[in-house]
């Protein structure tokens, strides 16, 4: 599946605008059987849309700041997600901007998973959102029917998952080669402790 959603375009319709995001970088998460999923000890409030119907949006909040999305893909009652990890804004740039206002250039509008939440205005109150019902605000679409046209034949790289602290070399991060838009590859590295006693 996180192949597969390469070149697909997430368009997210607000009061303000819309803005449409052909997905560049993706990458995949099983359930129970992943350590580094967050579905690996089960399902609790937190992840419970991994758990449920396929094409259903996962969002969490991380590192008490940022967003990041998923879309869940396997049956309901078996949790696995692919996480959106970035993309090309392809429709509205302007409003995208003006939510990623440090952004240095267009390519750096989605550049990640945080930023790509961020250009698309996507936060927890889209969590469960069916984004394969054509009449939500926030939907996935295939790359051949945007605007009309024929997906391009992109190659598609694979290579090790980034920032997780368990199974990160499982080749299930999935981008498509030479796209100026994809992250940069960054291995975890553990959190420095800040204050406290020594």
């Amino acid at each position: 599946m996180a192949p597969g959603l390469l070149g697909c375009v997430l368009v997210s319709e607000t009061e303000a605008g819309a803005v449409a995001v052909r997905l560049t970088e993706t990458e995949a998460y099983t359930g129970e059987s992943d350590p580094a999923s967050h579905a690996y000890r089960g399902r609790t409030p937190r992840n419970a849309v991994m758990f449920g119907p396929p094409g259903h949006a996962y969002v969490y909040f991380t590192y008490g700041m940022h967003f990041c999305v998923n879309l869940v893909c396997l049956s309901e009652g078996t949790a696995a997600a692919v996480l959106l990890r970035a993309g090309e804004v392809i429709e509205g740039e302007e409003l995208a901007r003006s939510r990623r206002p440090a952004a240095r250039s267009p390519l750096e509008l989605a550049r990640g998973p945080a930023r790509l939440c961020q250009a698309l205005a996507v936060d927890r109150s889209l969590d469960g959102a069916d984004v394969c019902d054509p009449s939500f605000s926030l939907r996935i679409l295939p790359a051949a029917s945007f605007r009309g046209g024929e997906a391009p034949p992109d190659a598609v790289t694979a290579g090790p998952r980034v920032g997780v602290r368990q199974a990160a070399d499982v080749p299930w991060r999935f981008w498509l080669d030479g796209e100026p838009t994809v992250s940069v590859y960054r291995p975890h590295a553990p959190r420095k402790r800040t204050g406290g006693r020594r």
